[in-house]
């Protein structure tokens, strides 16, 4: 048996209790990896075409208001 089947036979054992407190856990670890993610990818300016187009849409005055 993989590990992955040995992960997945415990939880299907698990009480709906102990399976929402699981779920919980890898809501909040996969919004840790994104903003580690997102962290990263500002630091290596993957995201500064972002801010070029923001600001040439403010050039152009073509922003809504929210």
């Amino acid at each position: 048996m993989t590990t992955v089947e040995k992960i997945q036979s415990a939880i299907d054992a698990l009480s709906p209790e102990e399976y929402n407190l699981l779920r919980q856990w890898f809501f909040e670890r996969d919004w840790e990896q994104w903003d580690k993610q997102i962290k990263q990818d500002v630091k290596l300016g993957k995201l500064d075409f972002l801010i070029e187009e923001a600001l040439a849409e403010k050039e152009q005055d073509k922003l809504k208001e929210l």
